[in-house]
This record gives C-alpha cells, structure tokens and sequence, in this order.
C-alpha cells in the first residue's frame, strides 16, 4: 500500500504540470496584453485563447481537489500557510474570467482590458510568491506550519513572483508565435525573443540562490555522487534555450516549434524542482507518505480519477484539435 501514496504524488505533480504549461500561456497572454500595438491585436490575442482557457483551468481545480483528497494534512496547512497570496489569485483568475466572458460584447472594452490584463499579472505573481515560500520550506510544530504574518513576501519568493510572471509573458509570445500571422506574430517573435535572455537569467538565479538558502537542497545538487547524476540537468536547459533562441531568429522552421521548446524548457526546469523537493508534500516537514490519507481513501477516489482524468484529456485534446492552426479576426471564436 505504500504504492498508493507515491501513485497520488504522480497524479498531483501530473495535474499541476499541466496546469503550469496549458494555463501557462493563457496567462501569459493576458501579462502581455497591454504592450500590444492595436486594440485589433489586442483582441486577436484574447480570440486565440478563448476556446480553451477555461478547459486549461480544470488542471487548477483537479491539483486542488487531489491534494484535498489524498494528501488533506498537507492540504490544511499549506492552505492555512497561503491563505492570502491564494486568495487574491483566486479573485484575479474570477476578474480574468469575466473578461473573457464580457470583454467580446462589451461597447467600452478598456474596464474588461484592465480586468483581463490585471487578473492574469495578479494571478501569476501570486503562483511565484507561493512557489518561492514553498520552495524554502516550513517549521512544523505538530500541529501548524511556524510561520510569520508576511511569510510569502520575502525576496527569495517576490523573486519568483516577478520570475513567473516573465516565464508565463514567454510561454503566451511563443502561443502568439504560433497562433497569428503578419505583425502580431513579428511582435510576439521579437517580445519572446527580449524575454528569453530574461528567463535564462532568472532560471539561474534561482538555481544558485535556493542551495544558499535550503542546506538540503544544496546536499541534494552538490554532494557526491549526486552532483554526477543530476549534472545533466542544467546541460538539457542550457541546449534547449539554444534551441529556442534560434527557432525564434529564423522563420524557415514550423511556428509551433518555439512553442514546444518553450514547453520543454519548463518541463526541465520542473524536473529539476521535483528534485530538489523529493519527497515531502510539504517541504522539510512532511513526506507524501507522512501526510497521506488512509490507504482505502486513496483506493477509492483513485477509482474515480483513473474514470475521470482520461475523458478530461480526451476532451482537452480535442478542444485543441478543433481549435488548431492561425487564427485570424474574421474567424475568431467568441
């Protein structure tokens, strides 16, 4: 039975991957919104996004619902710990909601720009400053998390914040790359081409200054024969940004390729978090299989996932086919 706790683990990890890299972009757009050139483009970039957004936050709610269900320990103190950055994402993501449902039909669109531009920043900050906290770990005492009242505002995690609100900006330029033709897409090349060096910049910084701050992790990286292991990692970011810097400074390879190494790019960079953070649910106090519900809990609602989660990837994969290829004004989906 202790197969149970590390399977749930894989379908929590699962559902916020997906999320991060399918919502990713969504956002993204909306963090890049107000630095288009049109209100024409403006709106093009809301139509290619429509369709599937909120099909994108389904992984949100389903992440949510898992570590409710089979992790809830972790899920009441982590909640506990986050319950104002989650908030205030929560309320963005709502106000981003109504935009899109509004924007299309209202007379004065500048209210519903605001909502829409505003609620994605919010919503991305406040992912950043949750995982930079996350990431650092936490005091258990028995009974709570021992923590301070503005725990999520120290510089480590505004770091992140800023980080992944610049990450989504890129993630959303390489979906307009791929999605629009003529001058947004030579906008979203040359925006995901100035972004990129900022990723790589902040990927490092990051990477250097979490061993500093977390002994653990920094034995994990670095003590020997780790090190030797896990050395390939930064290796595979460094030869996929190469690629993506030059898929976005050459026109003659398929738009949707800068899409997909950006997608590669923060696979690795997941890769290298779920490394760092193995095996606790929540960090440097309890393991998954110390916060783990009772084995026939996590029997019986794996049941209804292993029902559930392939008809939402079904239907998520044929919203995109649908939905595929450019997208132009005179045929956007409202």
């Amino acid at each position: 039975m202790d197969m149970l706790p590390l399977s749930w683990m894989f379908i929590l990890v699962f559902a916020i991957t997906l999320y991060v890299l399918l919502d990713g972009f969504s956002l993204g757009i909306g963090i890049l919104f107000p630095f288009a050139q049109r209100h024409e483009d403006r709106s093009l970039m809301m139509s290619t996004v429509t369709p599937v957004w909120d099909g994108n936050q389904t992984w949100l709610v389903g992440g949510g619902a898992a570590l409710f269900a089979a992790f809830p320990k972790a899920f009441n103190l982590l909640l506990s710990a986050f319950y104002l950055p989650l908030t205030l994402m929560l309320i963005a993501l709502v106000f981003r909601g109504c935009a899109f449902e509004f924007r299309f039909k209202a007379e004065k669109t500048f209210a519903w720009s605001v909502a829409f531009a505003a609620g994605s920043c919010i919503a991305a900050f406040c992912q950043g400053l949750v995982l930079g906290t996350y990431v650092q770990g936490f005091e258990y005492d028995g009974t709570r998390l021992v923590v301070s009242r503005w725990h999520f505002l120290s510089p480590f995690s505004l770091a992140t914040g800023v980080g992944v609100v610049l990450a989504y900006a890129l993630l959303g330029a390489c979906w307009l790359v791929y999605k629009t033709e003529g001058e947004l897409r030579a906008w979203a090349r040359a925006t995901a081409r100035r972004l990129l060096p900022l990723i790589l910049a902040g990927i490092a910084m990051v990477s250097l200054w979490t061993p500093y701050l977390v002994p653990a992790i920094r034995e994990r990286w670095f003590d020997w024969p780790n090190f030797m292991f896990l050395s390939p990692i930064p290796l595979w970011l460094g030869a996929i940004y190469f690629v993506l810097s030059h898929l976005l400074r050459s026109d003659k390879w398929p738009d949707l390729l800068p899409f997909l190494a950006c997608i590669a790019l923060y696979l690795v960079t997941l890769i290298g978090l779920a490394v760092s953070l193995w095996p606790y649910v929540v960090p440097r106090s309890l393991t998954f299989w110390q916060a783990a519900a009772p084995a026939s809990s996590l029997m019986f609602v794996l049941v209804g996932v292993l029902l559930i989660v392939p008809v939402v990837l079904v239907y998520t994969a044929h919203a995109y086919y649908v939905f595929r290829g450019k997208v132009r004004a005179e045929d956007a989906y409202h």
